[in-house]
């Protein structure tokens, strides 16, 4: 089998930027902070496998592009638990005993 071609890499991508945008923009807004929280939880697994493939990187460019890969999942992963915790704050309800 032949590898694909930049162009049809190319068109994968925007074919899968164009379907993802569209499928996020109609979910509910109450499903948001549960798809959050599973959002976060692939980005976990993302970071571990960007932790594997630096374990397994035998050149500098490799070292470098998994230490990248790593800085940045944690970065994606990190900012998701924020967002949803921000989330949940707007749930509760206010203080100091007003119902």
């Amino acid at each position: 089998m032949d590898a694909l071609t930049p162009i049809a890499v190319i068109s994968i991508f925007t074919l899968s930027v164009f379907v993802g945008f569209e499928v996020v923009s109609k979910v509910s807004s109450t499903l948001h902070t549960p798809l959050m929280s599973g959002a976060n939880a692939i980005h976990g697994v993302i970071l571990v496998g960007a932790i594997i493939v630096c374990s397994h990187s035998d050149t500098t460019l490799e070292l470098t592009l998994s230490v990248i890969a790593i800085i940045l999942a944690t970065i994606n992963m990190i900012g998701g638990f924020v967002v949803t915790d921000r989330m949940l704050e707007m749930f509760k309800g206010k203080k100091g005993g007003d119902k």
